[in-house]
């Protein structure tokens, strides 16, 4: 995948294409794998900070330890020298456990979807963005808030495979309530890879669920499970339900994963003043015992495993004990949590959230709080970068295009800055009289051709031009993008074999499961 993210200019659709939007891209040169960061991190701790972050974690294992509730990991543990007491399912661990064990993960790696051109890179710079993940309920101006259906998930999954500065998916766009549960996740996954070709997650809810996803995708991809192996496609989020416990379903989960050759995040629950203390050094030091704990033992199953730690600490309001993002707390902990997994080389997860109940200012700053320490805390992956509104409770259709606009700024700020001959401009500051203009001049109009500076949601009209024009505020504008988008939505080309094969695959495991519990 190359390095380089292309010229400015080319990175934002024209005005014609983003009212017109459709999956065909032939029009499109924009990079599809992610972007990196050529401006530098932002950085609160100072490395005497990292350090006691670190030997408070550590400690943290070593006398308090994690409640592991799978009795088989339990023994495995045991079998490594953990100190395991079966009775309270506690179990304790060394920093030699942990550190030896965490070394064996890659600082990088590649995931391949179905479309090898959308492959991204996980680690180092590079910086992919992700859609909203797992809310029960979604909502949009037209229809209101209401419960999540399968045909949301899979207008969702639309609305990220057409915008191209979305590089990947988390476990569900929305849940899919009106679908059985013992079944969902075949629905889900196959709702994804016909309507999307990008870079997916997996449900995270036990060793069968992750198996139905690794045929599927494999499937999609026309390769074997064993090829798939040495060629990572999927990613999966587990979190330990904080405060220190790991439950068996994620844990089963993970180590499926990893023994496909698989990537799982890792990301401790830790809401301060709720499932973690209230002050920053002690939550980064929970979540920090929590992550390492947990890939050490992935990678003490199956090292080399691909992993990512994910950060996801944030406070909450004390009257409502409501989660609160894009707060002071949230930002600086997404800055410091980046300086965390630098020092254990391991990539690193982050995500845009906002707890606004509506697409609104406090929306905006919320979600733009929590991208900018995101992005400049060298987040790799981040998570619930569009769409995400109420705290994780709301998927918005309409917030989804907000934010797609405002992560284009994100993409614009990480490009390099060109400083060939012509970008420098001089010979069009010399064609241009003292006191006159620019705006007629060629090296102006070839670079508004794109359009790459009219923002998505405003056509910057005077206030005249926008009464006459019906008077339309941001959210007004983005109802009509979403809509527009769906309406010329066009799936990415699938072999129909494939599709084929992917659907009988479904029809077989929904028939052999049955009603039964997973």
């Amino acid at each position: 995948m190359p390095d380089q993210i292309p010229k400015a200019r080319s990175s934002r659709r024209s005005r014609r294409q983003r009212e017109t939007v459709n999956t065909t891209e032939q029009k499109s040169p924009i990079h599809y794998g992610g972007y990196v960061n050529q401006i530098g991190y932002l950085t609160p701790l100072r490395e005497d900070d990292i350090q006691r972050i670190h030997e408070n974690s550590m400690a943290i294992i070593r006398d308090h330890g994690l409640k592991v509730l799978s009795p088989s990991l339990r023994q495995h543990l045991k079998s490594q020298g953990c100190h395991v007491d079966d009775d309270t399912m506690m179990v304790r661990a060394d920093t030699d456990f942990v550190m030896t064990h965490i070394a064996s993960a890659p600082s990088q790696f590649t995931l391949t979807p179905r479309n090898s051109k959308r492959q991204i890179t996980v680690g180092g710079k590079h910086v992919n963005f992700g859609m909203v993940s797992g809310p029960p309920n979604v909502s949009d101006k037209s229809r209101g808030r209401r419960s999540s259906q399968l045909s949301d998930f899979t207008d969702l999954i639309k609305l990220g495979q057409a915008q191209n500065n979305i590089q990947l998916y988390g476990n569900q766009t929305a849940a899919t309530n009106d679908l059985a549960v013992h079944t969902r996740h075949l629905d889900s996954m196959l709702a994804t890879l016909i309507n999307s070709d990008k870079v997916t997650a997996c449900m995270s809810v036990g060793r069968e669920r992750v198996t139905d996803a690794m045929e599927m995708i494999a499937l999609a991809r026309g390769i074997t499970l064993e090829e798939m192996k040495s060629s990572p496609s999927a990613i999966t989020n587990i979190n330990v339900n904080s405060p220190r416990v790991l439950d068996t379903e994620m844990s089963d989960a993970a180590l499926a994963m990893a023994e496909w050759g698989q990537a799982t995040i890792v990301t401790p629950f830790t809401l301060m003043g709720a499932m973690a203390p209230v002050s920053l050094p002690a939550a980064l030091s929970q979540q920090n015992a929590e992550a390492l704990f947990v890939i050490a033992m992935i990678q003490s199953v199956s090292p080399g495993a691909p992993v990512v730690y994910g950060g996801f600490t944030s406070n909450v309001d004390m009257k409502t004990g409501s989660p609160a993002f894009g707060t002071p707390e949230n930002a600086l902990t997404n800055l410091a949590s980046g300086q965390l997994c630098r020092h254990y080389g391991l990539p690193y997860r982050s995500s845009g959230c906002s707890a606004s109940n509506v697409p609104d200012a406090q929306a905006a700053f919320e979600t733009q709080m929590s991208l900018w320490a995101a992005v400049f805390g060298g987040a790799n992956l981040i998570y619930h970068a569009a769409g995400w509104m109420e705290g994780g409770l709301v998927a918005s259709y309409e917030k989804v295009m907000l934010d797609c606009d405002m992560i284009d700024s994100f993409a614009k700020m990480l490009a390099p800055i060109d400083f060939s001959p012509d970008e420098l401009g001089f010979d069009a500051i010399g064609d241009v009289a003292p006191g006159g203009h620019f705006f007629g001049h060629d090296h102006t109009l070839e670079r508004y051709k794109t359009a790459f500076f009219a923002p998505l949601m405003s056509d910057w009209q005077t206030f005249e031009n926008w009464q006459a024009n019906g008077e339309l505020t941001a959210y007004d504008r983005a109802e009509e993008k979403w809509k527009s988008v769906l309406d010329h939505f066009v799936p990415p080309t699938l072999d129909p074999a494939r599709a084929d094969a992917l659907h009988a695959f479904v029809a077989k495991r929904k028939e052999a499961i049955g009603d039964r519990p997973l």
